[in-house]
């Protein structure tokens, strides 16, 4: 049981939670403190200096900006309220300068907060900011100073709607990021599993079909029908033991050690699903033609798993006698896979197949490759993939 323990980040904790109150009590404090100097300076406490005192004061607050945005704009409205009607400039906008500061707060707290928060802090700082215009400026310039200041605030909070949205933008965004990528990891276990498991059950099948037909007859080839049952079930779990393993490495609170997963299947091992399946009654003949070369590990896990599937099919619906060839062709800018059979074969539609030739259709498409898949003219049923290899490979003998 693993024991470790996490520390809390800071200001989880109760000790966090008393630091960073004292923190944020000691910046208002300060902030307070230099408007407290503002209006004790007597006749140079005008309009522009007040704006630009507390416009540099505001970086005393950026803790409390970040954590209480509401309680920081009502110490900004309170100090730029207490500047401008103790400014000693004369009357008009320019005293009304120092409510800058507050519209740039609220365009935060727009940003960041619920939207009944936004508003109600809207609505104080603009009845005060209407209020301080009326009683500092003159009746020649009321109607300006009056637009100025409704300006700025309008202005300050379409910022903060502007910085809200695309906050909310980006956070769906992720979420469908997130979703389409566990859609897509289900598909990708879905195919897997399905490839694995189908092929194997039908192996198993097909080879106790055998056995318990000789039992009494010939029992040493029932007795070699139970060793591939065996084998099989063998290789299946394991399989299925690995796909485990890594979604629980996966998840959340997973302990993430490493287990032994072994590697993934590939064009390497064609020829040992295909002797997997001499017991079943298929022949299956694997031809090399081109130059093989090195391939990235989605491509060969991906045109092996279309192998498999489609000697799958030809186990189950081809007729115990029937025999496959599995070509795998090395051009120069794509690799070429075709199985075909000379068995019974089936009437397979692109858009109507079954699970198997629709996880063929899937995994091609996802490599920017072609696949058709149909009945022969001659008999039997064909599959056969094009899938574009990356250029630059060097190419290798087998």
């Amino acid at each position: 049981m693993n024991t470790t323990a996490l520390r809390a980040p800071f200001g989880t904790d109760e000790g966090g939670r008393v630091r960073t109150a004292l923190l944020d009590t000691g910046a208002a404090l300060l902030y307070l403190l230099a408007a407290g100097l503002l209006l004790a300076a007597g006749p140079q406490n005008t309009g522009p200096v007040a704006a630009a005192v507390l416009l540099l004061a505001l970086s005393l607050l950026a803790g409390m900006l970040r954590r209480r945005p509401s309680a920081a704009l009502a110490l900004t409205l309170v100090a730029a309220t207490l500047a401008a009607f103790g400014s000693m400039g004369p009357h008009g906008p320019i005293r009304l300068l120092g409510y800058l500061p507050v519209d740039l707060v609220l365009g935060l707290v727009v940003a960041v907060r619920p939207r009944r928060q936004a508003i109600a802090a809207g609505a104080a700082v603009a009845v005060v900011e209407v209020l301080a215009v009326g009683l500092l400026a003159p009746g020649a310039v009321l109607v300006a100073a009056l637009l100025i200041s409704v300006l700025a605030l309008g202005t300050c909070c379409m910022a903060g709607l502007l910085v809200r949205q695309r906050r909310v933008h980006a956070v769906e965004l992720r979420a469908q990021a997130v979703s389409e990528a566990v859609t897509a990891e289900r598909l990708r276990i879905a195919r897997e599993l399905h490839d694995m498991v189908a092929h194997s059950i039908g192996v198993v099948a097909i080879q106790a079909g055998v056995g318990r037909r000789v039992i009494a007859a010939r029992p040493e080839e029932a007795r070699s029908a139970l060793e591939a049952i065996e084998n099989t079930s063998r290789e299946t779990l394991a399989g299925l033991r690995r796909t485990l393993v890594a979604l629980r490495r996966a998840e959340p609170g997973g302990d993430g050690r490493a287990a032994p997963t072994g590697p993934a299947p590939g064009l390497a091992d064609l020829d040992a699903l295909a002797a997997s399946l001499a017991g079943s009654g298929v022949g299956v003949e694997v031809r090399w033609t081109g130059e093989p070369r090195p391939l990235p590990a989605d491509i060969d896990l991906s045109v092996y798993r279309i192998v498999q599937e489609a000697l799958t099919n030809v186990v189950r619906h081809a007729g115990g006698s029937a025999r496959a060839r599995v070509t795998v062709e090395f051009r120069e800018e794509e690799l070429r896979v075709e199985v075909a059979d000379d068995g019974r074969g089936a009437a397979v539609r692109p858009g109507k197949p079954g699970f198997g030739i629709t996880g063929m259709y899937e995994r091609v498409g996802l490599l920017g490759g072609r696949l058709s898949a149909g009945p022969r003219p001659e008999g039997g049923f064909r599959v056969a993939a094009e899938i574009p290899l990356p250029a630059g490979e060097p190419a290798v003998r087998r």
